[in-house]
């Protein structure tokens, strides 16, 4: 009995002591999800950024951030509806068989989103209509003209160019935070009020870095100023 002791305590005295060598980058943790847990060796957290303190060269460079600022804070829930409706426009139209039918929903879809939006955009200005066609192609991967031109076609899309182009506006402006200074001003704005909960993050669909951005305008600013 004695014996069988010492063996059970000699092998038990093993297993702690392997357990406490082991090295801690490949031990796992338990995490409690929603009342259960789940083995896992890592989480996946959301990006988070640390914003640096706002620096403007001179009073007007700083006047026009702010102006900026507020104008993209305005149109932006306008883009961020547009991109909603069209994944719910794309999840129908892939439910309908029929090409006639999908022209119908088209039709009637289109004529909806021009209802909704219509009546408020007439009273936006002419920078924040260029400003909201750049957030358009931030949220959907598509220009203003391109989404125009496949819900109605392209004599309409033509035609909504042509009549923009009237008041300075072109529907086909693309964002480019990454060549565009003014398009990553934007894109600054968006992160700090999403970060501070004044506008609700919706991912953008482009592929773009914005710490990397940020690192690129601040090396290129420094250089100019040199």
């Amino acid at each position: 009995m004695k014996r069988l002791l010492f063996i059970f305590f000699f092998v038990w005295g093993l297993f702690v002591h392997a357990q406490e060598e082991q090295p801690l980058d490949s031990a796992d943790y338990y995490v409690r999800f929603e009342g259960d847990s789940i083995l896992l060796s890592s989480i996946e957290l959301d990006d988070v950024f640390v914003f640096g303190k706002l620096e403007f060269a001179n009073r007007n460079e700083k006047l026009r951030y702010y102006i900026l600022r507020r104008k993209t804070h305005k149109v932006y829930p306008y883009a961020k509806m547009a991109a909603e409706r069209l994944v719910e426009l794309n999840d129908s139209l892939s439910k309908i068989k029929k090409k006639r039918h999908k022209r119908k929903y088209t039709r009637k879809m289109q004529k909806y989103i021009e209802g909704e939006f219509s009546d408020e955009l007439k009273k936006l200005t002419r920078t924040e209509g260029q400003i909201l066609v750049k957030l358009i192609h931030r949220q959907t991967g598509s220009t203003a003209f391109d989404l125009v031109k496949e819900l109605r076609n392209g004599w309409r899309a033509f035609w909504y160019n042509t009549t923009a182009k009237a008041f300075k506006i072109s529907i086909k402006e693309e964002f480019h935070p990454e060549k565009v200074h003014e398009d990553y001003l934007i894109e600054d704005i968006l992160q700090r009020a999403f970060a501070a909960n004044r506008l609700k993050r919706q991912k953008s669909v482009l592929d773009y870095d914005y710490a990397l951005l940020s690192n690129k305008w601040k090396s290129t600013t420094s250089q100019n100023e040199n």
